[in-house]
């Protein structure tokens, strides 16, 4: 009897174990898969830290930053940058509101170092003559009428070049449809409007309706700015910004360098593919986009502080001289000395330090001035009293001589002006530059006084 309960037992017993050993083995099992999923995402979690690393070090060889990374993500080497040479290109703007009409009335010769982070911008007057005798002028030897009789852009290239003596290479036509696109996928540029704008033109359709002062300028609007020249009334840009064409070319290179500041932002960064569709769409131009990009990286440096401005100097003679047609006529030699500033300014620091002077330039502000002959004005464009004497210290610890100060007319203006008045030096511009901190130099046509040598406006920007 006793034998049989044991039995019984036993059987009882065997039969738990059985039932307990599948638990058993469904447990084991998910412990293994456990530890084998733990040794894949630690395998995974090495790859990345790895690969992390890896890419993080060549940020850091590109230069690290925004700039880095982006030139690391495109598969720039640290080597890429220092291959790139200064990018060059004429910029052409052709209006299409006049049917078989395609007048290049901007034209802007521009340059771009990413190594020295320098740039420049030269405005080309729409009625350069590239003729061979004023006396026999007829409308179509004006520069802006090439491209209408020839529609190649390359034949105003190398009128430019005769011009200049430059080497262009690339041209860039932006027509009316593609500024206005542009301008409004970067979003309303910020920009001071020099002077209040009301013309009409129903011929086209044209009517430019702007306040003096901080406007957002869209894609519509843009064109408009752009297009100014005159009011209604035969007034202008005022003197000392610029009459008529010399002033519609300033207002043109002082939005195209809001619209830089603008598209370099680090918010406007991922814009950029849609700005180069955009470009490949609607620009006429010998540009190859892939080699455009490679720059790319390395333009999110840039700051508008590093963009030097200018025109061709010249004149405009009396009409009785010139076939009744009106023209300006390029000094070559004047010209010549302004694009050694803007586009070779070390061959001019050789000639500088070479002949103690500069070359062409026999004015009282040459290079071989001292800070005390140089005449300076400086007003204050900010609402902060304190900021002008701060400045003026600055001047006159360096030995400028400040002969005048005071507010700005059209009161506050965002960014620092340093206004080239007199042909000073570009070592003593820059110079100037350095001394207050900061500031953009722009050409002679600048400033309120024709008494002084250079007149700085201070900006929102100064002490930021």
């Amino acid at each position: 009897m006793n034998n049989d309960k044991m039995n019984k037992r036993q059987k009882i017993d065997n039969n738990r174990n059985k039932n307990k050993n599948p638990n058993q083995k469904i447990k084991q099992k998910s412990k293994k898969k456990m530890k084998m999923w733990k040794k894949i995402l630690l395998i995974i979690l090495l790859i990345l830290l790895i690969a992390g690393g890896v890419f993080a070090y060549k940020v850091y060889r590109n230069g690290g930053g925004l700039s880095g990374m982006l030139a690391t993500v495109v598969g720039h080497d640290e080597n890429t940058r220092k291959s790139l040479g200064e990018f060059q290109v004429l910029l052409m703007g052709v209006s299409t509101d006049q049917e078989g009409v395609a007048l290049t009335d901007t034209i802007i010769a521009a340059s771009y170092n990413p190594n020295t982070q320098k740039a420049s911008l030269l405005s080309i007057p729409r009625d350069s003559f590239t003729g061979k005798n004023t006396k026999r002028a007829v409308a179509s030897d004006k520069i802006n009428a090439i491209y209408n009789m020839t529609r190649d852009p390359m034949e105003t290239v190398e009128a430019v070049n005769e011009l200049t003596g430059l080497d262009l290479q690339y041209y860039a036509i932006v027509q009316t449809e593609a500024l206005i696109e542009l301008v409004d996928a970067i979003g309303p540029i910020e920009y001071y409007v020099p002077t209040t704008m009301n013309y009409d033109d129903t011929s086209q359709d044209l009517h430019i309706h702007f306040e003096e002062g901080l406007q957002q300028i869209d894609g519509p609007a843009a064109e408009e700015l752009l297009r100014f020249r005159k009011n209604n009334d035969g007034t202008s840009f005022p003197s000392e910004y610029g009459d008529n064409d010399i002033g519609r070319m300033r207002n043109q290179r002082e939005f195209i360098t809001a619209v830089v500041e603008q598209t370099v932002k680090l918010e406007n960064i991922t814009k950029l593919g849609a700005i180069l569709d955009i470009a490949s769409r609607n620009l006429i131009t010998n540009l190859n986009f892939d080699v455009l990009k490679d720059y790319l990286p390395y333009a999110v440096e840039f700051s508008t502080e590093n963009l030097q401005t200018g025109s061709l100097p010249g004149s405009v003679p009396d009409i009785s001289q010139t076939n009744n047609v009106s023209i300006f006529v390029v000094d070559k030699e004047e010209t010549e000395q302004l694009v050694k500033e803007l586009f070779f300014p070390e061959r001019l620091l050789e000639e500088e330090s070479t002949d103690g002077n500069t070359t062409g330039n026999t004015s009282a502000t040459s290079s071989t001035s001292t800070n005390s002959d140089i005449e300076i004005e400086v007003l204050n464009g900010t609402s902060d009293g304190k900021i002008l004497q701060e400045v003026v210290s600055k001047l006159t610890e360096k030995g400028y001589n400040v002969t005048r100060t005071g507010v700005n007319e059209t009161n506050s203006v965002s960014k620092t002006i340093i206004a080239n008045k007199k042909d000073v030096s570009s070592t003593i511009m820059n110079d100037i530059k350095t001394t207050i901190g900061t500031g953009t130099i722009s050409d002679k046509s600048g400033g309120s006084s024709s008494k002084v040598d250079v007149t700085i406006i201070i900006g929102k920007d100064y002490n930021q």
